[in-house]
């Protein structure tokens, strides 16, 4: 199944970054996933191409208008756009499961505000989820949308070259990823672990799993407290 992303932004250019740039833009021209961007602009009424106005009420920044974005959208959903996202600060908060979901829908529509945000009418009409990447705010959502396509892209099949490079990744199992050594065996005072030289691969997993979990427990106590549930949780045998 081949996903189509059409992402509604005023700064189009900054999606070369996953179109022109490493996995994501191979998996692109292998045809693995498609991009689509439409910009705003594009769709205004007026000669000075106006995309927002003073908030109500008062208050600093701008909003970003209804109209032109609801224009948009139709152009996007008429050309295949799917679920609409909107990437916000208020939105769930990305992760791995999400994203896992993400990857097996068909279409998906990517909508990026810019300055204040956007005139709630429009999200209470148009959009079917919001998504955060954290509890931080951004300049636009722009940089937000290149980070979902680019964690959805990676875990299409056939876009990574070995299976493995995802399987092992931070968050696959809910676990952090164990560190990662390479050539040279000793570097300026720092030695490879042994275990790493030694040939024996189940002697590697083993430590690599015991790693993983140790880095987990300290540095995310939180998800290390959701894997140890899910381990009991899971039935014998799991």
């Amino acid at each position: 199944m081949v996903i189509g992303f059409e992402v509604i932004t005023l700064f189009p250019a900054m999606f070369a970054a996953v179109s022109e740039y490493g996995v994501t833009s191979r998996a692109l021209q292998a045809g693995l996933w498609r991009l689509r961007t439409w910009n705003p602009r594009d769709f205004t009424s007026d000669n000075y191409r106006t995309v927002d106005d003073r908030p109500y009420g008062g208050g600093p920044g701008m909003v970003m208008l209804a109209e032109p974005l609801e224009r948009t959208l139709d152009a996007a959903q008429a050309a295949g756009g799917g679920r609409v996202i909107y990437l916000s600060p208020q939105g769930t908060r990305l992760d791995h499961r999400k994203v896992m979901a993400l990857s097996k829908e068909s279409a998906i529509t990517l909508l990026c505000g810019r300055y204040e945000g956007v005139d709630e009418r429009l999200l209470a009409r148009r959009v079917d989820e919001e998504l955060s990447l954290g509890d931080f705010v951004l300049t636009g959502g722009e940089p937000a949308a290149v980070a979902v396509l680019d964690a959805v892209v990676r875990l299409l099949p056939g876009a990574l070259g070995d299976h493995e490079s995802a399987s092992s990744d931070s968050h696959y199992d809910g676990l952090l990823s164990p560190p990662s050594w390479t050539r040279p065996p000793a570097f300026r005072g720092h030695a490879v672990p042994e275990v790493l030289l030694s040939g024996d691969h189940a002697a590697i997993a083993a430590w690599r799993q015991r790693e993983a979990e140790r880095l987990t427990r300290e540095r995310r106590p939180d998800l290390w407290a959701a894997h140890e549930q899910g381990t009991q949780d899971a039935p014998d045998g799991a």
